[in-house]
C-alpha cells in the first residue's frame, strides 16, 4: 500500500510540474519576486512575560528545512545573549575582531532560500505534500491534517527551546532541573516586586511544584517543558496553578475570588478574543454585558457570585491559548488563501499555485509599499 501511494504521488507530481512549467510565464501572481526572509522567534523575555498569549505571533515554519535554518539563527542569538548576561568578558574580548559574526551566515541563509536552483518552493511542496496528507492519504490536505502538521512543527520548536534552556539550568548534568539549580530570567531578577511575572509567581516555588508531576523535587525534560510553557500542559496541577494566577491578577479587591466586575473587565475580553480568532475589541458596550453575565453564571457552579480558581478551569485554555490554537489559526488562514475551489481541502496543484501562502502567509489584508505579505507565518 505504501509503494502504491508513493507511485501515485510521483505520477501526480510529474503531471503537475509539467502543467505548471507550461503556464509559469502567465502566472505573475505566483510572486517569484517576493524575497523570503530568515526569521527568528527568539526574544529576550521569558514565557511568563507573554502571559496574554493572544498578542503572541510566533508560528513555526511550515517547511522543516526552513525551520532548521531558523533554529540555527535563533540558537546563535540565544548564545550571544547568554554570553552577554553570564560571561560578558568573552563578548568584550572578541568584539573588536567580529562584533556580529553570525550576520553573514544569516544573509547566506536568505540567499539560499531565494535561490530557485538550491531551494525551489514548488519542489519543496511536492516533497512535503505526502507528509501532510496522512489521515487518510487520499491526495487531499484537509484543515485538520494541516493543523496537525503545523502543530507538529510548533511542538518541535518549543521542545528545542526547552532543551536549550535545560542545558543551562541543569548544573550537575543529571537530566533534571531542581528549584535550587533554576535561575530566574534576568527580567525577573532586575525587576521590582510589582512587575508582572515576579509578583504573580511565574518563577516561584508554587509554579515549580505544580510542574513537578511526580513530586520528586526536580523537573525532567517533559516537566520542565510544561514549566516553561504552561499553556500547553495536560498536567492538572499546573492548569489549576494557572487558574490561581489568573485569580490573583484579576482580584483587584484582594478577597481571593473574582466577582463579575473583575471578570467582565479582563477575563471576558480574553475569552471573547479567543472566540473571535484573536481579534481584540476592548470596548464595553451594554450589549456585551449579557453574554459576559451568561458565561459568568455558567462558571459560578456554587452560585455565590464569585469565581474561584477551580471554577475558571473550563476556560483556562482560552485565557492561555495553546500551540494547537495557533496551529489551527494558521491552517484556517492557509485554507482561506489557497483553497481555490473552496471545497474545504487542498490539492497539490492548489498548494503549488499558492506557494507563498505556506512560506510567507499573513493574517490581514494590509499591504506594504514593497511587499504584499508579512513574514510572520511560513
Amino acid at each position: 500500500m505504501g509503494k502504491l501511494s508513493l507511485i501515485v504521488y510521483i505520477s501526480v507530481a510529474i503531471v503537475v510540474l509539467i502543467l505548471i512549467s507550461r503556464t509559469t510565464t502567465n502566472k505573475s501572481h505566483r510572486g517569484r519576486h517576493r524575497r523570503l526572509k530568515v526569521r527568528s522567534n527568539f526574544t529576550f523575555t521569558a514565557p511568563g512575560d507573554n502571559h496574554h498569549l493572544h498578542d503572541r505571533v510566533t508560528v513555526a515554519a511550515f517547511d522543516p528545512l526552513v525551520a532548521e535554518i531558523e533554529r540555527k539563527r535563533e540558537d546563535k542569538q540565544w548564545e550571544h545573549h547568554y554570553l552577554q548576561v553570564h560571561h560578558p568578558e568573552s563578548i568584550h574580548s572578541t568584539s573588536s575582531e567580529s562584533p556580529e559574526p553570525e550576520w553573514e551566515d544569516f544573509m547566506n541563509a536568505e540567499d539560499y532560500l531565494n535561490d530557485e536552483e538550491k531551494f525551489n518552493v514548488t519542489n519543496r511542496l511536492v516533497l512535503l505534500f505526502p507528509n501532510v496528507d496522512v489521515e487518510p492519504a487520499d491526495g487531499y490536505v484537509t484543515e485538520r491534517e494541516l493543523t496537525l502538521w503545523n502543530l507538529k512543527q510548533s511542538q518541535k520548536e518549543v521542545l528545542h527551546r526547552t532543551e536549550r534552556e535545560m542545558e543551562v539550568h541543569d548544573k550537575n548534568k543529571d537530566g533534571f532541573v531542581s528549584l535550587a539549580e533554576y535561575e530566574p530570567p534576568s527580567w525577573v531578577v532586575d525587576s521590582d516586586n510589582y512587575s508582572f511575572g515576579y509578583e504573580m509567581g511565574w518563577w516561584k516555588q508554587d509554579h515549580f511544584n505544580a510542574s513537578d508531576i511526580d513530586g520528586d523535587g526536580r523537573l525532567n525534560i517533559t516537566e520542565f517543558n510544561d514549566f516553561l510553557h504552561p499553556s500547553d500542559t495536560k498536567n492538572p496541577k499546573l492548569l489549576l496553578w494557572l487558574c490561581k494566577e489568573e485569580i490573583r491578577e484579576r482580584d483587584s479587591d484582594k478577597d481571593g475570588k473574582v466577582n463579575f466586575k473583575e471578570f467582565y473587565h479582563g477575563i471576558f475580553d480574553l475569552v471573547r478574543a479567543y472566540n473571535q480568532g484573536g481579534h481584540h475589541d476592548y470596548s464595553h458596550e451594554s450589549a456585551d454585558e449579557a453574554p459576559a453575565k451568561t458565561l459568568f453564571d455558567e462558571l459560578d457552579k456554587d452560585g455565590d457570585g464569585y469565581l474561584s480558581d477551580s471554577e475558571l478551569l473550563p476556560i483556562i485554555g482560552k485565557l492561555h491559548p495553546s500551540e494547537r490554537y495557533y496551529a489551527k489559526q494558521q491552517s484556517e488562514y492557509i485554507m482561506l488563501q489557497a483553497d481555490t475551489d473552496q471545497d474545504g481541502r487542498l490539492t497539490l496543484t492548489e498548494m503549488i499555485e499558492n506557494p507563498y501562502v505556506f512560506y510567507s502567509a499573513v493574517f490581514d489584508d494590509e499591504e506594504d509599499e514593497d511587499y504584499d505579505y508579512h513574514d510572520e507565518f511560513r
